[in-house]
């Protein structure tokens, strides 16, 4: 099998939209599995609608070396490329001096070669000294090409291509000049998730601009001759047990409100013996589960889609009511409030609107608010519905929950913010409500502990 890992020199450099096209152009006669290094869920829904494969995430911080490996290998079963995207620079991580949490690393950790995406606007020269500096800066890092984006016109292609390719010894396989199809749909938390574009013709369309520019800039025989041939074998323990038969069911809320979440959640709850039972708080009635999951998402888009539904309003309070376990991640802490409040200007909106949601914590959310983006480190209670374990995660949101005094958290943050003074997972009954993101091979004994929770 081949595989490459497609970095930046910094966010912005284009990287999403190229290793998207790749992705999908290279999919059209081999079987490709993708991989997103970081804790996301939008870069990952583009990259499994172009592939028909689960995209799964790859996160140096969060997970240990050996679930890299197995969670690397586990995802590219029966695949003949390995397309892995990175997050920001090459070296950006968790720290300045070393390079936890960076694309770097798992480039290391996997022993990918990298193709390099530099943003070529206004430079050309300047653009070799910049991969002469990336080559540099860790030689176990296997910088092996590049790919100018933003470039205007030949005279400017031709002076960063030969200036690169004498001064740094590598090739550069495409130049992409610059233009608006380039450009994918974005909002505030990042691009559009892929769910929500389906079945809107300008969004495809977009996307075939963008595969058309990147097959007609970018030399696919070049990149692939840089690729290497690996053979992925896990390291460590199988993360990965095989699936057992199902002896409770799960509800998984999962709309265009409702969509971030891991593949591997779903590989680890069949393995667990939980049957997963999809469903809409949008368009449908709570369906008959032994426990639910509120991922994350933009439940405040369909603020008066929400409040509509007042069926499954009433039927999510009363089954947390009764006992239900419940599991809820920021878009799904946000459902299960009593209201969320958007302030006037907030998605262009002229005044404030309100709109009643579940009403499960008693408090609201209000939008906008500080925005928070960081990995988080804490530990969790055992009387929680996902028991006592120590875990790091990640948040990313642009809400405040202020919840009513006296409401219990089962999570204590060593790093990140939470709901409130580093204190998070709101508990009522067996329903916890967290702005913390768990990855699910990583985090896997809390999940196993919720299916028992439900199971019981």
């Amino acid at each position: 099998m081949k595989s490459f890992l497609i970095a930046g020199d910094r966010s912005g450099s284009g990287k999403t939209s190229i290793t998207l096209a790749l992705s999908a152009l290279l999919s059209a006669d081999r079987t490709v599995q993708t991989f997103k290094v970081g804790m996301d869920y939008i870069d990952p829904s583009y990259l499994t609608g172009v592939t028909g494969r689960p995209c799964r995430n790859l996160d140096g911080y969060v997970m240990s070396p050996d679930e890299v490996r197995a969670v690397f290998a586990y995802g590219c079963r029966g695949a003949d490329i390995a397309v892995v995207e990175g997050v920001r620079g090459l070296f950006e991580g968790a720290e300045a001096l070393t390079d936890l949490g960076s694309t770097a690393a798992i480039a290391k950790q996997l022993d990918l070669p990298v193709i390099l995406v530099i943003n070529a606007r206004s430079i050309t020269r300047s653009a070799a000294a910049i991969v002469k500096g990336f080559l540099a800066f860790d030689p176990e890092v296997d910088i092996r090409g590049v790919i100018l984006n933003n470039v205007t016109g030949t005279r400017h292609q031709e002076k960063a291509v030969r200036a690169i390719e004498h001064y740094c010894g590598i090739p550069v396989v495409g130049t992409i000049p610059r233009g608006e199809e380039m450009e994918l749909a974005m909002r505030h938390l990042g691009l559009v998730p892929y769910l929500e574009g389906q079945g809107h013709e300008e969004f495809h369309a977009r996307i075939e601009a963008v595969k058309r520019m990147i097959g007609e800039h970018v030399d696919l025989e070049a990149l692939l001759g840089l690729a290497r041939d690996v053979t992925p074998v896990p390291d460590g323990d199988d993360l990965y047990p095989i699936p057992r038969d199902p002896d409770v069911r799960i509800g998984v809320a999962l709309d265009e409100a409702f969509n971030f979440y891991y593949a591997d959640l779903f590989d680890l709850l069949a393995a667990f013996g939980a049957e997963v039972v999809p469903f809409s708080p949008i368009h449908d009635t709570l369906p008959d589960a032994d426990g639910y999951i509120f991922g994350g998402g933009y439940p405040e888009l369909y603020g008066p889609e929400l409040e509509a539904n007042t069926t499954m309003r009433e039927e999510v309070r009363e089954v947390s009511r009764n006992g239900t376990p419940i599991y809820a991640e920021c878009g799904g802490l946000i459902y299960l409030t009593d209201r969320v409040v958007l302030a006037p200007g907030f998605m262009n909106a002229e005044t404030e609107r309100t709109y009643d949601l579940a009403g499960v914590f008693a408090g609201e959310t209000r939008m906008p608010a500080r925005r928070m983006l960081g990995y988080v480190v804490g530990t969790s209670a055992a009387e929680s519905p996902v028991g006592e374990a120590a875990f790091k995660g990640h948040e990313f949101h642009y809400s405040s929950v202020d919840l009513a005094p006296g409401t219990r958290y089962a999570y204590q943050l060593s790093r990140g913010s939470g709901i409130r003074d580093g204190l998070d997972g709101a508990v009522r009954d067996r329903t916890i409500g967290s702005y913390t993101h768990l990855h699910p091979v990583t985090s896997r004994k809390m999940l196993a502990h919720f299916v028992d929770c439900c199971r019981e």
